[in-house]
């Protein structure tokens, strides 16, 4: 009865756990007034205010240019004014559409699916993509973590799909579902590389769930330091699948260790002023200047580590403490890379690379979790198209002198083979589009 229990919570899992669109606000963090919109790949219709604003599609070789001017947005077409609205939409007209996004003072970004434009109260511009869910997955994976092997794309995606599902609503009150920085996920660009698709796409259906079947909190971070944290060290709740485990397999990456001098008198007064700590106490004053972790710590002198690490911009809580006297200096070694909880994305990377299973690797830094597969996941169709992209690395391998867009011609093949496979109709790969790359200079 128990087993049939869990088997039903499991089933129920995958059938709340599904989303087919999610709307993601892009440029959180910066003001944009204004945004030129260029076309590499498929065509769009312009609506304006919920109209169609063109009878004809906009696409390669057209731009939009979209400012914010006197609370309303101004729109016009290649130079040609077409007025003042509330809303903008581009709409892609096929799957394999790609917007060139051009924001005035910022870097170019490129998205899939489509883009709604509104006006925020501070009057610059909300920029919204609305888009396939796994679409975003795989470029929350790009723009997440880095690598070579399919496996660590493969559990990115897992982890970042399961934060997704069970974080869909965080938004809701603003009309999206996410942002594209770390707040939520970092969502940078669309997935342009084969490899990392190839990930994405293998993880279908795929997400983490605790014993009674529900999704679990799915936190990473860079590098552990050698151990992970347990969650209420951090954020007070404790979870039993976020436990601290011992992970020398962040050992020797890019950022198992840190060094941040700080001045003498600016380490003493920090505690003395805002601690109220008796700094010329010589106990104190020698847990000040010679404060060691060998295994994590919350606290130090009762003051939270977390604390010490936002006020002195450290990259963990993960440290210990020694001092130059000749210098005037507190010298802070420092271990790891993030808050510390969940999976250390660098130890991963490691794990990977020493032929370890995404699966154990997973399990390894979320206690007793498990695996779901969605039984309503296509396998078939998730091979077909692993075996297309397979195909094309292998392709890309060999001819190495190519010049490769931005765009990538590899993309617009599967998604052109998908939609006809959908459509039961026989894609022939030498009648493709040639679309070429289009930027726009200010």
């Amino acid at each position: 009865m128990k087993r049939l229990i869990l088997i039903i919570l499991f089933i129920l899992a995958a059938v709340s756990a599904h989303a087919d669109r999610v709307r993601v606000r892009l440029y959180t963090n910066t003001t944009i007034n204004t945004l030129n919109v260029s076309f590499d790949l498929g065509y769009y219709n312009l609506y304006a205010d919920g109209n169609l604003l063109l009878e004809d599609m906009v696409g390669e070789g057209r731009s939009v240019l979209i400012r914010a001017e006197d609370k309303m947005i101004h729109v016009s077409v290649n130079d040609d004014d077409y007025g003042r609205f509330k809303s903008i939409r581009l709409e892609a007209t096929d799957t394999a559409c790609i917007l060139c996004l051009n924001p005035e003072g910022t870097k170019q970004r490129t998205y899939e699916g489509n883009l709604d434009v509104k006006l925020q109260k501070s009057g610059s511009l909300l920029i919204i993509n609305d888009v396939e869910f796994e679409t975003y997955i795989a470029g929350v994976v790009q723009s997440e973590i880095y690598g070579n092997k399919t496996d660590i794309f493969r559990l990115q995606a897992i982890i970042s799909r399961t934060w997704a599902l069970r974080n869909i609503k965080k938004h809701q009150n603003e009309d999206y579902n996410f942002c594209d920085h770390v707040h939520c996920q970092a969502y940078l660009n669309r997935c342009i590389r084969p490899d990392i698709m190839m990930g994405a796409i293998q993880s279908s259906g795929e997400t983490l769930v605790d014993q009674s079947g529900k999704l679990i909190e799915t936190p990473f971070h860079s590098n552990s330091g050698g151990q992970t944290a347990n969650s209420e060290d951090v954020w007070r709740t404790a979870l039993p699948y976020l436990r601290s485990v011992e992970d020398t397999f962040s050992y020797h990456m890019r950022q198992s260790e840190w060094t941040k001098t700080i001045s003498l008198d600016k380490w003493l007064n920090y505690f003395a002023r805002t601690h109220k700590v008796d700094i010329k106490d010589p106990a104190k004053l020698d847990t000040l200047l010679h404060f060691r972790q060998d295994h994590r710590m919350v606290r130090m002198m009762g003051i939270p580590l977390t604390r010490i690490r936002v006020d002195f911009n450290m990259k963990s809580t993960f440290f210990s403490v020694s001092v130059d006297s000749a210098a005037r200096q507190v010298i802070i070694h420092g271990r790891g890379y993030g808050h510390g909880v969940g999976l250390s994305q660098e130890g991963a990377i490691r794990m990977v690379g020493l032929g370890i299973a995404y699966d154990s690797i997973l399990r390894h830094y979320y206690t007793g979790a498990v695996i779901h597969h969605d039984p309503n996941a296509n396998r078939n169709y998730v091979e077909r198209y692993v075996t297309q992209i397979a195909r094309i690395i292998e392709e890309d391998k060999n001819k190495k002198t190519q010049v490769r867009s931005k765009k990538d011609d590899w993309l617009g093949r599967l998604f052109r083979l998908r939609d006809r496979e959908e459509r039961e109709e026989v894609y022939d790969e030498s009648k493709q589009d040639n679309e070429k790359d289009w930027k726009y200079e200010w």
